[in-house]
Parts: C-alpha cells; structure tokens; sequence
C-alpha cells in the first residue's frame, strides 16, 4: 500500500505551488520569490530580494507589467492579464493582488491553453467562413452551437437555437416535423455506437419560402461521442440537376420513338422549354440545297417574344460560328459580339449547341448572364440525344431508300431487258435492211437509225442509274444548259424560244440528258414536220419562280395517256430512246416533280416545279 508524501513542513507553502509567485513593495521591490520564479527569471532569491523589479528586469518597462500594476496598486483591484515570455517561448496569465504593503503576483503558464483556444478559434473561423451550415449537439441533445450558414439557411438566429433541444427544431427554424425526428434519430444512434457516421435528407424553406433540400452529414465529435455535430449542405439544385437528367433519359426514348425530323424537333423543343424551364428556345435544320438554317420548331415563348423564328443563310450569325466548330457555347450577353444575326435582337443571353451535321439548338433569355454552365451542359446533352435520334433516323430513311431503289432497279432492269430484246434489234434491223438497199432515196436513213440506236443505248445507261444517285450539284445556267442539250438532241429542225434569263442548282450533265429526253420526245411527234418550242419559268402560288415549263406545238399527247406517258415503254412508242420516263427519273432524283398537261392554246405542256433554288434574273 503506497503512502501519500508529507509535505516537509519547513518548506514554505508558496514554494510548493505550482505556480510562479513573487512579492513586490509599494516601491516596486522584491520582497519574495518562490522558486518557481527563481527558475522563471533565473535569478536567485538572495540576489533579488530588496532590489527593484523595473532596474533588475528594464525589458518588462515595455510589457504591460508596469500598466497592470500600477492600476492595481491605483485602484485597489485585483488585474490579470496573458504575457509572452520571450526566454521560455511560453505564455503566462499574471494575476496581481494589491495590498496595504505591495502586490502578491502569481503567474500561471497558459501557453498549451492559449494554443488550444488558438486552435478553437481557427476552427469556428472555419466553421463560419464556409458555405455549409454547421450544427453541435451536447450531451442532453440540446443545440450548442450552430454557424452563420445554418442561420442563413435556416432563417433564424443562433440565439433562438442555441440551448434549445433538437426536438424543437421545427418549432425554432423552417425545418419539417419529420426531418427534426431524422436529426434526433441519427445523434442517438451514433451517441449508442450504432454508427459513427449518419447522412440523410432533411426539407427546409428557404427565405423566399421555397422548399429546399439539405443533406446532413453526423459525425460525434469526441471519441466519447458526447458531442454530435451535423454539416448540412443545400443540395436543391443538384438534386432538381439529377431530376431533370433522369427526365432527359424519358425525352430521349421519346425522340427514338418520333417518326420524322419535324417530330424529333418538337421533342427536343418542348424539352427545352417545359423540362429545362427554358421558355425561348427552338431547333434549325440545315438545308443543304439552299445552303441555310430553316426553322423547324419552336417554344411558345418565342413566337411570343421574337414572333417566331428567323431563318439563317449561310455564314450569317453566331450560330453559324456554333454549327461550323461543331462546339456548344454559351453567350452571356450576344450584344457584346459584333457577329450577331440581328442588331437589334431582344435576346441577350443565349446558349447554342450543334446537331451534328443536321443544324442547331438555340435558347435565349431577355436579361444578360441568365445562364450557367449547369443550363450548357443540359442543353448540350439534349442536344447530344437530338442529334442521336436524327442519326438513327437518316440511317433508317437511307436504308428504307435503299430498299426502295433496289426495287425500281430490280424493275427498271427488268425493263431494260425488254426494250433490248425487242428495241434494239429492231433499230439493228433496220440499219441492216436501210444499208443493204443503198438507195438515193435512203442515203440519211442508216444514219438516223444508228441515232435512235445510240439515244437508246444512252436512255437504258440512265435509266439503269440509282435515281437518288447525283454527282454533285452546282449552278447551272439555263441558257447553257439548253444549247448543250439541243445539240445533243436529234431536233435539227426545232425551233426553241427561252422566256427568260436564269439557273438552278443541278447535276449538270443529268440536267441536259433531261431535257434532251424532252426534245427528242417532241420531235418524234413533229415526225418530219418540225416543232416550236416555248420555255418560260413556272411560278408557286405565291408568285415565286418554282421551275419552268416546256410548251410545244407537236402532235399533242393525248389525255388519256397522261398518266401512262412517264412509264417505261418500247422506243416504238415512244418515238426516241426510252423516252419520258428517263426524263421523270432525272427530275426525281433531283427532288423536283414532272407533269405533263394540254397547253393553251393547245399543244403539249410540260412542268417542271418544286425546284427552289430555280431564279430568273430576267424575262
């Protein structure tokens, strides 16, 4: 059994503290020193004692000793204060007593105190200074402390929340009944042990009254989780960012399941606007023919706004720059770029986003810097799936096309076979026949066979020809084109009339195999007597030119056959070639309709319209 140790009795009292002790007179002097202040200023007692402190220690003239001092010995009143003692690198709290005959000093080192507290107030500095709201429960589940971000978020101030119980949470701040029992749960059960760490979701409003979402992270503060303490974060908008992604995945199904690019369109259209809140919004398409960007759908709010939307020629705007780098940006006010479409758009913020090859996506807002990078990346990834969608649905039309043409080949061919087998022999024959007779009379007969043999010949290569197969289209000038084609033709005795001055865009070569088809046509039904021709452009109902027309004073086509005249036939009825159907192929493979109607007055008139990028510069 240990025995407590006796103090030895001779041993002043004041030399066993712990603490620094001295005594000063009215005049400043020592009058004792325990020897912990021997140690501290390392001086002995005999040699201090009856001296003054200012003339022994003149470095304390510039502390707060002399201060503190003297307003003890002046008022009578006991002082305290922290001092740095240099030699030692410590810090001592010096509490003076003053006295009828001095002062009575004892100081106490604070320096692992002072570094504590140092520590506690970086860390409240932190706890304030971040955005996270903050929150200590103590051991009787009463609030001890909570930051400024739990004030703000909350709506309320610490002092109606500190020393309150968790319970009352609902009552003190804007925080549900039922996320008040979730924070009371997780402190007792990381308070039991059951886990040291605990997260969930707690509903709040926010100071406009709105419902927000905070996810609590709890974890005990001390390893004897007496303290609990709770960071809750404001995760509205991420988890409104995840709601509208999910719902992105639905849109995306939906634009898979549309039925053609309009369609897909309106998907990606209503998207921006009811599921991205972006209400001026809408999606352009290339069109490759007239080389710009046409409207294809829009938001409400942008025919209320802009009163519909505008279309883009080529290289016009800053979402031509968007559609060429194939990159999505976000413009925080469109007035500060010089490239803009229209000075004087009502938009100013505006976010753009390719369609691959097929156009752009656009929405704008009326204010600047309405938009952030969490609104790009949502219409870039709408964009994304549109694009997608748009993909799938060319690969299907292509194959779909595709199907098609191999069966009209697959027919056309088939064709071909019969107009060889029956056609061509027969042009041979005759050649045959014509150049065994040699004749005066049949000089020019061989010679016009072998034509008709070779318009045979060059009707069956073209007509043997995928129809949506082009080489690539160029300006073509009408007049040009025209002169190639009569020269092509075996119309040596028609006379031709162009109405007008233009061009179009067109495969060129396949543009005068047309219209060579068109007067070899009428000139086997002027047989030997010659024909007038009249071409002038044909106009839409809204006045613009559409095309042009081929009128010709031959033998008229009679109105029964309209409607078989463009399918293939032998050449010995149709007069050159194949005839008529080659010339309708090379029109639908352009895109353009064929139409064959009585002229007026008389004769046979044929159309050719739905052609845009026809133009007449002058009649």
């Amino acid at each position: 059994m240990s025995e407590t140790p006796v103090p030895d009795p001779s041993e002043p009292v004041l030399d066993r503290v712990e603490d620094v002790f001295f005594a000063l007179d009215t005049d400043w002097r020592f009058t004792y020193l325990n020897d912990r202040a021997e140690s501290l200023l390392w001086r002995s007692r005999e040699d201090l004692l009856g001296r003054v402190m200012w003339d022994e220690f003149p470095e304390t003239v510039e502390t707060q000793f002399p201060e503190s001092f003297h307003e003890a010995m002046e008022t009578g009143d006991p002082v305290a204060f922290d001092v740095y003692h240099k030699p030692l690198n410590t810090w001592f709290e010096a509490r003076a007593y003053p006295g009828d005959h001095g002062l009575s000093v004892f100081m106490q080192d604070v320096t692992d105190r002072r570094t504590r507290k140092r520590k506690l107030d970086e860390h409240a500095r932190v706890v304030e200074a971040v955005n996270d709201g903050v929150i200590v429960v103590d051991t009787d589940n009463h609030v001890a402390s909570v930051n400024e971000a739990i004030e703000d978020a909350l709506s309320t101030d610490r002092e109606s929340l500190v020393g309150e119980h968790v319970d009352r949470l609902h009552e003190l701040a804007a925080v549900d009944a039922r996320s008040t029992t979730k924070l009371g749960q997780a402190v007792e059960a990381i308070r039991r042990g059951d886990t040291s760490f605990e997260r969930f979701e707690l509903s709040f409003r926010g100071d406009a009254g709105d419902e927000r979402i905070g996810e609590v992270r709890m974890v005990p503060l001390d390893e004897h989780r007496e303290r609990v303490a709770g960071v809750v974060r404001d995760v509205t908008d991420q988890r409104e960012y995840e709601r509208v992604v999910e719902r992105l995945h639905d849109v995306t199904r939906w634009l898979f399941q549309a039925e053609d690019a309009p369609e897909i369109c309106s998907v990606a259209t209503h998207a921006t606007g009811k599921l991205l809140g972006l209400p001026i919004s809408g999606v352009w398409l290339i069109d490759d023919e007239r080389g710009v960007l046409d409207p294809i759908a829009a938001t409400a709010g942008a025919h209320e706004e802009l009163g519909g939307l505008p279309q883009f020629p080529e290289g016009d705007g800053l979402v031509w720059e968007v559609y060429r780098d194939g990159e999505p940006r976000l413009f925080d006010d469109v007035h500060d770029h010089d490239g803009r479409f229209n000075e004087d758009t009502p938009l100013h913020a505006e976010i753009v986003a390719p369609l691959g090859a097929h156009g752009v996506v656009m929405t704008g807002a009326l204010e600047p810097d309405a938009f952030d990078e969490a609104d790009l990346e949502l219409v870039s990834l709408l964009a994304e799936n549109t694009t997608a969608a748009l993909d799938r649905m060319d690969r299907e039309q292509l194959l779909d096309e595709r199907r098609a043409s191999l069966e009209e080949q697959r027919e056309r061919l088939g064709a071909v076979a019969d107009i060889l087998s029956e056609d061509l022999q027969a042009h041979l024959e005759t050649a045959a026949d014509d150049l065994a007779s040699v004749s005066a009379a049949s000089e020019g007969a061989p010679t016009e066979t072998l034509n008709r043999a070779e318009a045979l010949v060059d009707d069956i290569l073209e007509f043997a020809k995928d129809s949506a197969t082009l080489g690539s289209r160029e300006s073509v000038g009408f007049e040009s084109a025209l002169a190639d084609a009569l020269d092509g033709s075996l119309a040596d005795d028609m006379t031709v009339y162009l109405e007008f001055e233009g061009s179009l865009r067109a495969d060129r070569d396949r543009l005068v195999h047309m219209l060579e088809t068109f007067f070899n046509d009428i000139h086997s039904r002027a047989q030997d007597a010659g024909a007038t021709v009249r071409i002038g452009p044909e106009r839409a109902a809204d006045g613009r030119p559409d095309g042009f027309y081929i009128l010709d004073d031959a033998a008229e086509i009679p109105e029964t056959e309209f409607d078989r005249v463009f399918e293939p036939q032998g050449s010995s009825d149709a007069g050159v070639g194949l005839g008529l159907p080659v010339a309708r192929q090379i029109a639908q493979a352009h895109g353009w309709d064929v139409d064959v109607t009585t002229g007026d007055p008389g004769g046979t008139r044929f159309s050719i319209t739905s052609a845009p990028t026809f133009t007449v510069d002058r009649e």
